[in-house]
């Protein structure tokens, strides 16, 4: 089935797309959301139309969230857990436990959706990305250890700033 992309769709394409998808995907997911219609030669025409709309959305909404971006991006989370002597944990880390250690430490509120990260089950330094909007996707760092332990994460912050201050005494 093809169609008309109408707003954004992530791992798909961007407004003003004609996509060729399977006709599930497309019957009950894009057309009932109100993502798509169906590729006709009207549609095709608007194409170029939504397309440009699309991008001065876009841009309004990457200046929007710029900000919260540059605020997210490199942070390390640091998340204590039981683990056995193998290294794997007992329960896993979830993507609302990261979003609920964003919202702690940094007072912005992020939906578990918008983080793209498989369960962490092992101890361990992990990447994770937060998908704020199509283009905008800042990289965080889990950091999963042993109850008991000291947390990296805070541990390296504090390293940061030592190294940081004689920097500014010296200025």
């Amino acid at each position: 089935m093809k169609v008309l992309l109408i707003k954004d769709v992530y791992k798909l394409g961007h407004a003003g797309d004609v996509k060729k998808v399977a006709d599930g995907y497309g019957r009950n997911f894009l057309l009932p959301q109100g993502l798509a219609v169906l590729a006709t030669e009207g549609a095709i025409r608007q194409s170029e139309k939504i397309r440009s709309e699309a991008t001065k959305k876009r841009a309004a909404m990457n200046n929007e969230m710029a900000a919260v971006a540059e605020v997210i991006n490199g942070i390390k989370l640091g998340f204590s857990s039981k683990a056995g002597e193998t290294g794997k944990l007992y329960g896993s880390i979830t993507t609302q436990m990261v979003a609920d250690s964003i919202k702690a430490k940094t007072q912005i509120d992020i939906k578990r959706q918008q983080i793209d990260m498989q369960p962490i089950r092992s101890l361990g330094s992990f990447s994770a990305r937060v998908r704020l909007t199509v283009d905008l996707i800042p990289t965080i760092t889990i950091i999963a250890y042993r109850d008991g332990e000291a947390n990296p994460a805070e541990e390296a912050e504090k390293a940061q700033k030592a190294a940081a201050a004689p920097e500014v005494a010296a200025a």
